[in-house]
Order: structure tokens, then sequence, then C-alpha cells
């Protein structure tokens, strides 16, 4: 088993473009040739699109593109310019006239960062496209983890910074990575551990209050703790899968989140993953499974690592 670059995975380009001052971005998950894809929509505040087509009982079998996007519902926008470039390609779903390019979509929340007026739209979702590379996959305070915070149970001022991560493994000739936004409303954990690498932090700014004990501390609390969350992502592999096999891998790939966030899935997040099948590679689905969902915990971890402050919120280096 070694590491690779999530790029690395046969048919996957990634692309991303940000506006540092308003704090906001997108990234863009491109499958040219087409992709089995599927998805597992988990935290209750969820802005998706195009999900429905992944059901295995419909029609559509490929997508072309994933967008993950800041901007909350505004966000969901920028999935317009993936379907605009991609349409200028000849990509999509040949509908006699044109072809119709297939675009999923997942937003989370970054309003309260940076500013609010300023959303990835269709522009910003074309020059996501047009950024597109398979040569490299950056990580940090990019694309969709421009405007990502975590640990936001106390309000921003206690807050941390969250980020773009990816990682993939490779086994044999079988390829399995994880991109994803951080963007929770709990601490990050290192799950090899236990312990909280970035948060909610103490009045000292330096140590780390545990979000999970504070809010079992306010059990009776029903108060509306809804600050800007939603953690986003992609499972992907060269693996050959159905809509149903892939549908179910998305689902396992959540455990990288449940190892690494807590809480995940609360109902203030929306946590979603999609997953793809790009190649023809023969494999296992729980074998790929497990390793979806450990490229995701290295992934989550990768982005919180990498990302640098931001709008006065301190990173992880920011606590060293």
């Amino acid at each position: 088993m070694k590491e690779i670059k999530f790029t690395d995975i046969d048919g996957i380009k990634v692309g991303h473009e940000q506006d540092l001052e308003a704090a906001t971005g997108c990234t863009v998950i491109i499958c040219e040739e087409g992709a089995t894809a599927g998805v597992d929509v988990r935290g209750g505040s969820p802005g998706t699109r195009e999900t429905d087509l992944l059901n295995p009982v419909n029609m559509i079998q490929q997508i072309h593109a994933v967008m993950l996007s800041g901007g909350s519902a505004f966000g969901l926008d920028a999935a317009s310019g993936a379907m605009k470039y991609l349409e200028e390609k000849n990509i999509g779903f040949d509908v006699g006239v044109t072809k119709v390019p297939i675009v999923c979509s997942a937003v989370l929340f970054d309003l309260v960062v940076g500013d609010h007026r300023v959303r990835p739209d269709m522009i910003m979702g074309y020059k996501a496209c047009s950024n597109a590379t398979d040569k490299e996959c950056l990580n940090g305070s990019i694309g969709a983890g421009t405007g990502a915070t975590i640990g936001k149970l106390l309000g921003l001022e206690r807050a941390m910074k969250g980020g773009l991560g990816s990682f993939a493994l490779q086994v044999g000739d079988l390829k399995v990575g994880a991109i994803v936004a951080v963007n929770c409303l709990g601490d990050v954990v290192d799950p090899k551990t236990g312990e909280i690498i970035a948060g909610l932090l103490n009045e000292d700014l330096h140590t780390f209050a545990g979000t999970e004990n504070l809010m079992a501390a306010q059990y009776d609390s029903k108060k509306n703790i809804f600050s800007g969350n939603t953690t986003i992502g992609v499972v992907a592999t060269n693996g050959k899968f159905t809509k149903s096999e892939i549908n179910k891998i998305a689902s396992m790939a959540h455990n990288g989140y449940a190892r690494t966030m807590r809480p995940a899935h609360s109902i203030f997040d929306g946590d979603t993953i999609f997953a793809l099948s790009t190649g023809s590679v023969q494999a296992d689905i729980s074998t790929v499974g497990f390793l979806a969902a450990r490229a995701m915990e290295q992934a989550v971890i990768n982005g919180i690592k990498n990302a640098e402050s931001l709008q006065g919120i301190k990173a992880y280096t920011d606590t060293k």
C-alpha cells in the first residue's frame, strides 16, 4: 500500500477558484469520460444538487463533475459554471441537440467569514474548471476550503480555520482517494490518538475546550447554534462498481468523518460524501469501502494541518 495523489486516480481532474478577501471559493472534480456515482447525505442541514439522479433506480448512469462550494445555498450556482465549461467541450449526456453535463454539487456555509455578499457563482465555477488538472492536488485554504472553519459552538471568536484536504492510496492496480472541505461544527481529532488537533478554543485561544463536553453539559439547551457548518467531500476509485455499490462506498466513507470529527453528522451540519467509480479494475466493495474511509480521515487531517489563518481565525500552525 502506497500513498499517491488524489489526481493520480484514473479519469480525475481537480480545479479550484477562490476569493481570499471574501473568504469563499469552490473546488471541482471533473470526470471527462464519465463516472458511476453515488452519494450519502448524513448531516441535518444539507445543500445539494442532482443527488436524486444518483439513486440506483433512476436512469442516469454516469456523471461528469462534482462541484464542492462555499456560499451556502447561493454557492450551488457554481455548478452552472461547470455545466457551461463541459458543454463547450462537448461533454455530457447526449440528448441529440446537445450534450447535457451531469454535475452534482454540495455546499458549505461560510457566509459569516469574509464578505457574505460574495459567493461562488457561475463565473467562479467556470474558472475552477479552467484550472482543473491531473498533475497536482493542493491542500489548505483553497477552493471550497477557503472560508471553512471548525469548532464553532461558541462563535467564530473561539473557532479555528478549516480547509481543503486530499489523500489517496494505491494497492496493486487499485487506487482509492478522498478530497474534502472541512467545515464542521465540532473538533477535529487525530484518529490514531483520539487527541484534538484543532477546534473550539478555550478563552486563552491556545488550548481546546472540547465541543462534545460542552454540548453534553448543555444537553437541555435547545438554542440555535447554527453558525456555519457542513463538511463536504468526494471519494473516488478506479475500481469498477455499479450505482448501488458506489452508493454503499459513499456510505462507508462516512466512517472517515466519524473518526476525525467530534461530533460528526450533527443537525447543524450538512455532511455529504459523493463517491465516484472511474475505472475498470475489479475490486471488492468492502475493501474499497474501508480504504475510502481511511483516505477520507487522512484527507480531513491534511485539510486542517495545511490551512492558513484567514480573517483573524487561527489555523492549526498557530496553536503549535
